[in-house]
């Protein structure tokens, strides 16, 4: 055990403390498994993540460093948030790309491209945003919709359409009516976590009634998550939204490029921008944000 750089950041929020906190640990090398999983569950936040040099197939690919992701339960192979925050954490440390304007973060769900854009919310500040990876959807039997919704304390008739969503972090995406059926959403742990489903419910504002106005859509979000001992909600959920984007803008539900705000219901206020690359004959999904960092200093792993 030795003193390592550690970081604490915010984000995927306009002003800090209002977004998804992250640890990141800049000197990962030579930690356990059980190290980590242990430190996750001391830092208590939905993710901690530890970076280190990319593995020799990662290097000659081109990828930048290599981060693991852990919850307090065990270990992830892709997360939105820890994606954005750990390469913001690489950079503030001195981390310089090989590409310009562009770094690349291997993980277990293998290469993710991450660019520095413009900030969603506040002129003359940068952000970043990653690439979508690859999404499986699938279908959800009607039995298990119903259940999930009877967790959530919802009507079937609140529901417009629902799917399995994997991109490394499942989900179930629940796309509702009205805007109002979010916050009334009251989950049951016990049930959801006997389902054994992360629930992402979504609703499109009524045009112009999004905050921070313009035209472009705003969807609001809620992340229901399973913990290790019942079940907690993220505020905001980087993987979540990137497959919502993939879904709703496939099946015709929702233009891009469109803003998400996410966390009302636990006093946050979790922002990003989806958008699509124009040039990207595949419509490669962006999922925008900003980061900030909030604590620096050492931990002793």
């Amino acid at each position: 055990m030795h003193p390592r750089r550690f970081t604490q950041l915010d984000v995927f929020a306009d002003h800090p403390l209002q977004g998804n906190a992250l640890a990141v640990v800049l000197d990962g090398e030579g930690i356990s498994d059980a190290a980590m999983l242990d430190f996750a569950r001391w830092t208590n936040l939905s993710e901690t993540t530890f970076l280190l040099p990319p593995t020799t197939e990662g290097a000659a690919a081109g990828a930048d460093y290599r981060v693991r992701i852990f919850t307090p339960a065990g270990e992830l192979a892709f997360a939105g948030h820890p994606t954005l925050g750990s390469c913001q954490a690489w950079l503030n440390a001195g981390g310089t790309p090989r590409q310009s304007q562009v770094v690349v973060q291997e993980c277990a769900k293998g290469l993710i491209t991450i660019a520095c854009v413009p900030a969603v919310g506040s002129a003359g500040t940068d952000g970043l945003a990653f690439a979508a990876p690859p999404l499986q959807r699938s279908d959800v039997p009607a039995s298990l919709q119903a259940q999930v919704l009877a967790a959530l304390q919802l009507q079937a008739d609140e529901l417009i359409a629902a799917q399995w969503l994997d991109n490394g972090s499942r989900w179930l995406g629940l796309l509702m009516r009205h805007i109002d059926s979010l916050p009334r959403a009251q989950p049951n742990a016990a049930a959801l976590r006997a389902l054994g489903v992360k629930a992402g419910l979504c609703a499109i504002h009524p045009q112009g009634n999004g905050a921070g106005g313009g035209a472009e859509p705003v969807l609001e979000v809620r992340g229901i998550t399973l913990t290790a001992h019942g079940i907690a909600e993220d505020p905001a959920t980087g993987s979540l939204n990137a497959s919502l984007a993939q879904w709703l803008s496939a099946a015709g539900h929702i233009a891009l490029p469109y803003r998400v705000q996410q966390g009302a219901a636990i006093g946050r206020a979790g922002r990003m921008r989806l958008v699509t690359d124009s040039a990207d004959a595949g419509g490669q999904i962006w999922v925008q944000g900003q980061v900030h960092s909030v604590v620096t200093g050492q931990v002793v792993l």
